[in-house]
């Protein structure tokens, strides 16, 4: 087993890519991922080795995010939400206008949690399917079906308006 050193140099940047998939904020997505590493070497007797250790880490940020997400909403001072934005892969076939960003928002966060999660992951990340189906715990073929189902359904909303 490698030491946590090693770990942090191999795997920071995916965790941090992940992250800033989610919020778009380069300094949060940064602190975040320093916790994660945080969390993660007070926890790393309990890692099994049945998934990559970047599935591990990756879990481990979405947990950090979802409690960062928590605090926000207590603290009612901003919502992530406002400091997000939409971005795509140049080779998808959904192409955005900076005009349209926000209703395309709105659509994505009407759609089912593991839709849209997928969504985001593989439209604002950096992420393969093969991955997103990692980290979800699921095939890369069921990512795949996701977000082709997610898409065609952001599509039909668009042509309806």
């Amino acid at each position: 087993m490698q030491n946590i050193e090693e770990i942090y140099r191999e795997q920071a940047q995916t965790v941090y890519r992940f992250l800033y998939s989610y919020i778009h904020d380069a300094d949060l997505s940064e602190e975040l991922t320093q916790e994660t590493f945080v969390r993660a070497m007070k926890s790393l007797h309990r890692y099994n080795g049945k998934c990559k250790i970047s599935v591990w880490l990756c879990q481990i940020a979405k947990h950090v995010l979802y409690q960062e997400f928590e605090k926000k909403n207590r603290n009612k001072t901003t919502t992530l939400d406002e400091n997000m934005e939409f971005s795509t892969y140049s080779t998808e076939e959904l192409v955005i206008s900076s005009e349209n960003k926000k209703e395309i928002y709105k659509m994505i966060q009407s759609l089912d949690d593991t839709t849209r999660e997928v969504m985001y992951l593989r439209f604002t990340g950096d992420l393969s399917f093969k991955e997103i189906g990692e980290i979800l715990n699921k095939t890369e073929n069921w990512a795949r079906v996701t977000f082709f189902r997610g898409k065609s359904k952001l599509i039909r909303r668009m042509q309806n308006e």
